[in-house]
């Protein structure tokens, strides 16, 4: 095992129609069934125009600028997956841009998150690719490594397994663990749902407030 330049299998990944599933919900109502525990950070943002992502994630570990593993991981994907890269969010150099973005479009990519920058960002726009970053930066990455594929990763304390559910929208991205991926859909389609009806209740005028007072009257707070 050569620890800094290893190349892992990822040993399994979400089936399709659970990835399908998580893209009907969106990330708020995901994160609300984790309890809020988990999260990528605010500074993870959208750069591309519009629209959500779910898919298996290709992980990747990378030395703060440099994307040789990078360009590695993109030739390894598989149609639908999401390659995640932990690149320690330095924003200094862009870890992609446009030509890599092409092939990865090529290669049937879901979508980035990339705790780092990108370039050429009017591509990552018109392409619409879903695609997460820490910044944007003309200067180019460095391809020497050291770098890992398919390992565990962190970003800001959200730890992603190779083949964990990533989903993402405006609100930004968080990883579902696959072992409770089930679980954690239900609760987060039943959210939803409770949602959905609630915002009818408000148009049509029968929103139920009472639940405010109760709170307040629950913590000694005195009423008018």
């Amino acid at each position: 095992m050569d620890i800094g330049f290893r190349i892992c299998k990822r040993e399994r990944v979400a089936p399709k129609e659970l990835i399908e599933a998580y893209k009907q919900v969106p990330v708020a109502n995901v994160s609300d069934s984790m309890f809020r525990m988990t999260a990528a950070g605010s500074k993870l943002r959208p750069m591309h125009a519009s629209g959500s992502m779910a898919g298996s994630a290709l992980t990747v570990k990378a030395r703060p600028g440099d994307n040789l593993m990078f360009q590695k991981a993109i030739d390894l994907a598989e149609p639908g997956d999401i390659i995640v890269v932990d690149a320690g969010g330095d924003v200094t150099n862009a870890l992609m841009g446009e030509l890599m973005l092409a092939w990865a479009i090529q290669r049937g990519v879901a979508g980035f998150v990339i705790n780092g920058a990108i370039r050429d960002v009017d591509a990552f726009v018109e392409t619409n690719l879903p695609t997460f970053a820490a910044g944007i930066s003309h200067r180019g990455p460095y391809k020497d490594g050291p770098g890992e594929i398919n390992v565990p990763i962190s970003i800001n304390g959200m730890v992603i397994q190779p083949g964990d559910i990533v989903i993402g929208d405006s609100d930004g991205v968080l990883a579902v663990p696959l072992d409770a991926a089930e679980e954690i859909l239900k609760k987060a389609q039943a959210k939803h749902s409770a949602e959905t009806r609630q915002l009818q209740n408000i148009s049509e005028g029968k929103n139920d407030r009472s639940w405010v007072d109760a709170a307040l009257k629950a913590r000694g707070c005195t009423l008018p």
